[in-house]
């Protein structure tokens, strides 16, 4: 599984899942965008990567500002010498009774998730198209685009959209030659899901242990939570895979949380 010659842009990536994914990538021989919020960790990331003999650039993105979207993929296919690979990862999780939900906190979670996917994949499309090189697009879902959680209505809704999304995305790319698939992991213990795990607690009114065992891990065949290397091969599977036979697809990687 080679990337040799192609250009990623991740969001998201200055940590957890993105950077593991940006890492994997890197490995492959692909050059990467590490486009994040967090500049300083984006930077970071990229002179890690760069340390080792990769090509890689920090670029600033707040992936719900469409002028910075806009400048964030022009910089990085412009400096890379194209876009080949986008992997809409950036995502921020807020727990919440839906009926106690504010309202902003609603349309900020879904505007990074959705809103950022959208804007990303624009922008990378009218490269992709351009280019008549084709491209791959995957998309950061969850087990959460199949099944649904107590206090998580805007991240539930959000992840299913991306489901929609991506399906669109292949079909609308296919004569350009561009695939979009969607990978959904189950929980993986990066800074988003332990922030969560005191916050259920207190809202569920059981131990942090109970959290952990009874509500994220239960429905897992061992007890297992999934790994940024786990989610990364699956990308790195996805983004290599040669034809139009994989697009317009969701992959669960989940230690059968849920099964297809």
């Amino acid at each position: 599984m080679r990337l040799d010659g192609k250009v990623a842009l991740i969001t998201g990536a200055a940590s957890g899942i993105g950077k593991a994914m940006a890492e994997r990538f890197a490995e492959a021989g692909a050059a990467i965008a590490i486009a994040d919020l967090n500049i300083a960790g984006a930077e970071a990331t990229a002179a890690e990567l760069t340390a080792k003999g990769g090509r890689a650039i920090g670029v600033a993105m707040d992936v719900t500002n469409e002028a910075e979207v806009e400048a964030g993929i022009d910089k990085a296919a412009k400096t890379l010498g194209g876009l080949d690979i986008l992997v809409s990862n950036a995502g921020i999780q807020i727990v919440k009774p839906l009926h106690e939900f504010p309202f902003a906190d609603w349309k900020k979670l879904v505007s990074i998730h959705l809103d950022g996917a959208f804007l990303t994949t624009r922008a990378a499309l009218q490269r992709m198209y351009k280019s008549g090189k084709g491209g791959t697009i995957l998309y950061m879902g969850s087990v959460h685009s199949k099944e649904a959680s107590k206090l998580k209505a805007p991240y539930v809704a959000a992840k299913h959209a991306l489901l929609g999304l991506a399906k669109t995305v292949a079909k609308e790319g296919a004569e350009h030659g561009v695939r979009a698939n969607v990978i959904c992991p189950g929980f993986v213990r990066t800074p988003l899901v332990e922030k969560q795990i005191p916050e259920q607690a207190k809202t569920l009114g059981i131990s942090e242990e109970d959290v952990v065992k009874k509500v994220m891990l239960a429905e897992t065949v061992d007890g297992i939570f999934t790994t940024v290397e786990d989610v990364a091969t699956t990308a790195l599977f996805l983004a290599t895979f040669p034809t139009a036979a994989l697009t317009g697809q969701s992959i669960v990687v989940s230690h059968g949380w849920h099964m297809e």
